[in-house]
């Protein structure tokens, strides 16, 4: 009886979850679970799930309420979505599935709603056969057709890794063989496989708690995708360089670049202070002595002390889109009013850094995105009104395009985009 109300505490703190987003419009990554959650993994897990499938969801449970239910009582809609995943993308054994999803409904004092959940799940589960055997995308219809008219060869599979969970990939510490940190992790029962691409990268077959990994406190590794590890790697810090860090929280880059070489300066500035309590926290587990941290906005230059730097990282704000699959709640925050603002925000902050950079040195433009406004035309436009700037061919066996190199969601990587500019002399 234990375990049975560990798992409906479990659904009642994903339900909160899910509400919070879906009804409230916040960012999962505001979202705030109790820790002393049972099961909290599982519940975690109910949540990305609901809110990855959660276009195909809706369009099962909707159908299926034969009255439209009033706004007080959206929280059952939720929770049907919640019941729904269990059922058609889990393994959740359908017993389970079912009564504990109503048993939740007790929870939330709303007793009087056990019936009517009960029957809809039972149906959801009747169809589960037809219901699956049509493929579902599970996005919003606006992000469809973008990618589609990006990439009309690839867009398909972009929606299906995007519904796909993402690995945990970790970055070695330079000072250490990933090889030898590889049988340290086999040591410790924990797989993992190389990847060619990203130097210091090990992507393991099962994600795990960071209290596992050997040496993780003292800054042995870094929890990166590979994707973001190749900004730094591009770079390529080199002795005496100063190089800005712009838009740096919450530090991965940041840490890579100060990694790499300790004789560069690395200047790490971000708009956001909270975000940079995060910088800080990465930049003292790592226990790096070459970061100079400030709160200052890209799109400004009261931070800047007129000293031009010799490289610039601008990883710009963007649309995400190529980390759904991190942060499945972006098919239902992200608006397309978002991407042409985002678009206006990366162009003025591309002219405002560019006055920042020495005659011969290069700035590297990245972006978590994959849709093409905010990439390759982005970096087009910049080219032909910026006299001084030439773009630079990234030799990387990695990504796709003749301006930059965009990277699509795949097993090893998110979906990136990289463009190289150097300014002329």
């Amino acid at each position: 009886m234990q375990k049975s109300h560990n798992q409906t505490n479990s659904r009642v703190i994903a339900l909160q979850a899910i509400c919070s987003v879906v009804l409230s419009k916040q960012s999962l990554a505001d979202v705030k679970f109790p820790l002393d959650t049972l099961d909290l993994p599982f519940a975690k897990s109910l949540v990305f799930g609901t809110l990855r499938f959660y276009h195909h969801l809706n369009d099962v449970i909707t159908p299926r309420i034969n009255k439209p239910l009033e706004k007080k009582n959206l929280d059952l809609h939720c929770l049907l979505l919640l019941g729904a995943y269990q059922l058609l993308h889990s393994s959740t054994p359908t017993h389970a599935a079912i009564n504990e999803t109503v048993a939740v409904a007790d929870s939330i004092n709303k007793s009087w709603a056990k019936g009517f959940i009960n029957a809809i799940l039972r149906g959801v589960d009747r169809e589960r056969e037809k219901i699956l055997g049509e493929e579902h995308f599970s996005h919003p219809s606006w992000l469809n057709k973008k990618l589609k008219k990006d990439y009309p060869e690839h867009y398909q599979n972009i929606l299906r890794e995007n519904n796909k969970q993402a690995p945990m990939t970790l970055r070695i510490h330079p000072s250490m063989k990933r090889e030898d940190y590889q049988q340290h992790l086999k040591n410790s029962g924990i797989v993992s496989n190389l990847c060619p691409i990203a130097k210091q990268a090990l992507i393991l077959k099962e994600a795990v708690n960071v209290s596992q990994l050997p040496g993780f406190s003292e800054g042995s590794c870094y929890v990166q995708d590979a994707s973001a590890q190749l900004a730094a790697q591009i770079l390529k810090p080199e002795s005496g360089e100063i190089i800005l860090d712009a838009c740096c929280a919450p530090g991965g880059k940041t840490t890579h670049l100060a990694e790499l070489c300790t004789d560069a300066q690395i200047v790490a500035i971000d708009s956001d202070q909270n975000r940079l309590t995060r910088v800080d926290e990465n930049i003292e587990r790592s226990q790096l002595k070459n970061i100079k941290v400030m709160q200052g906005d890209a799109n400004a230059k009261d931070w800047w002390d007129r000293q031009l730097f010799d490289k610039i990282l601008l990883d710009a704000p963007c649309s995400a889109t190529g980390v759904i699959r991190r942060h499945p709640d972006i098919k239902l925050l992200r608006k397309p009013r978002d991407i042409a603002r985002l678009c206006e925000i990366q162009a003025m902050i591309l002219d405002n850094l560019w006055v920042c950079l020495k005659p011969g040195g290069t700035l590297l433009y990245a972006t978590c995105s994959v849709l093409k406004n905010e990439n390759e035309r982005q970096i087009i436009n910049f080219l032909e009104r910026t006299n001084d700037a030439k773009h630079e061919v990234i030799n990387l066996d990695w990504g796709m395009g003749e301006i930059g190199k965009q990277q699509l969601p795949s097993r090893e990587f998110d979906g990136f985009y990289y463009a190289k500019l150097t300014k002329l002399k």
